[in-house]
């Protein structure tokens, strides 16, 4: 049993976990900037106040496992995406605080400061998360001892910031998509007819990221198609993807939503496969002093160790998600004690 390989899985998957649940989130509160009337805005926020921080708990228990699994990795990433790291803290307090602030004084103007607050916590860390990945698999600049050599504006390479673009649009059509199962009427209506402007936009640039990423990072494909994991997640990803504006309209909005899930697993999956076994590539040498899931982890014992912690705590983790989701299922009814 290659522990190494196995905490490698069980992170993606964590990662998997907080960007389906958490990039609907980030959607919402996207849109949420757009919102015509003050009910859209409140049904907005009551669309995710009851699990936005329990998704969350998937962001810290992957950053609580990549520390313990792959501690080399966690100092270099999180020391060369320092700044960024901060900018992101920030927009997700104000996301957090700007929904419990927005009511407790009855003024257009402080609501509207909120609601500012909210749409910028919400559209600033699906931009931050996709920059950093872009930078990942495009490769970061590592010197021997595996520190980071760059700058924070080295992070905003093109390539980067067109996968933090890739980024914002795929959540914000995953938020619209959610909210076509927690509204009705006109608010639904509304995004019933922005998903498909959005659906286009993901497609186009996604394909513009897939071939930018042949010249910027050729090592992602080397050897990619004799991968029989590739040759089944590749093709359900261009299903799901083809599938969701055709459940769109036809008024098949969680089968819709299912689809919009599966299709961003599908994508950090392709892109696990890719960097596999690097965990953050070199930008120099060739990938010589690139992070591996060998030369970068922690011992076996360590491994070993947490990797018992975690068959116990997954599925608490999964467990207490599914019966949140199961208990807030259904739409959005506004009442006195709502936000």
């Amino acid at each position: 049993m290659d522990l190494n390989i196995i905490w490698f899985i069980l992170i993606a998957v964590l990662i998997i976990g907080y960007a389906i649940l958490d990039g609907f989130d980030f959607g919402v509160g996207i849109l949420h900037l757009f919102a015509k009337n003050e009910n859209e805005k409140r049904i907005g926020i009551n669309a995710i106040a009851p699990v936005w921080d329990g998704n969350e708990v998937w962001l810290l228990t992957a950053g609580g496992a990549l520390f313990a699994a792959f501690p080399i990795v966690y100092a270099s990433v999180f020391s060369g995406f320092y700044i960024a790291i901060m900018l992101l803290l920030v927009a997700l307090i104000f996301r957090a605080v700007s929904m419990e602030f927005r009511g407790k004084v009855e003024s257009e103007s402080w609501r509207k400061t909120w609601d500012v607050a909210f749409g910028i916590g919400s559209t600033l860390p699906p931009v931050l998360f996709g920059v950093a990945i872009g930078n990942i698999i495009r490769g970061i600049p590592l010197n021997a001892n595996h520190d980071f050599t760059g700058t924070f504006l080295s992070l905003l390479n093109p390539y980067a910031v067109l996968v933090g673009v890739l980024s914002l649009v795929l959540f914000t059509m995953h938020g619209a998509i959610y909210l076509t199962m927690k509204t009705e009427e006109e608010h639904k209506t509304r995004m019933i007819n922005i998903i498909p402007t959005l659906w286009i936009a993901f497609v186009t640039i996604y394909f513009v990221v897939t071939l930018y990423s042949i010249f910027e990072s050729k090592f992602l494909f080397d050897g990619i198609l004799s991968n029989p994991i590739f040759w089944i997640t590749f093709p359900v990803m261009i299903a799901t993807i083809i599938f969701i504006p055709v459940f769109v309209k036809s008024g098949k909005f969680g089968r819709a939503f299912l689809c919009s899930s599966i299709t961003i697993a599908a994508m950090v999956t392709l892109m696990a496969i890719g960097l596999f076994p690097n965990f953050v590539p070199s930008l120099n040498d060739n990938l010589a002093q690139s992070l591996t899931i060998y030369n970068a982890s922690s011992s076996q014992r360590t491994l070993e160790t947490m990797l018992y912690i975690a068959l116990l705590g997954m599925p608490l983790v999964i467990g207490y998600t599914s019966f949140i989701y199961r208990i807030f299922k259904g739409k959005v009814v506004l009442n006195e004690d709502s936000y």
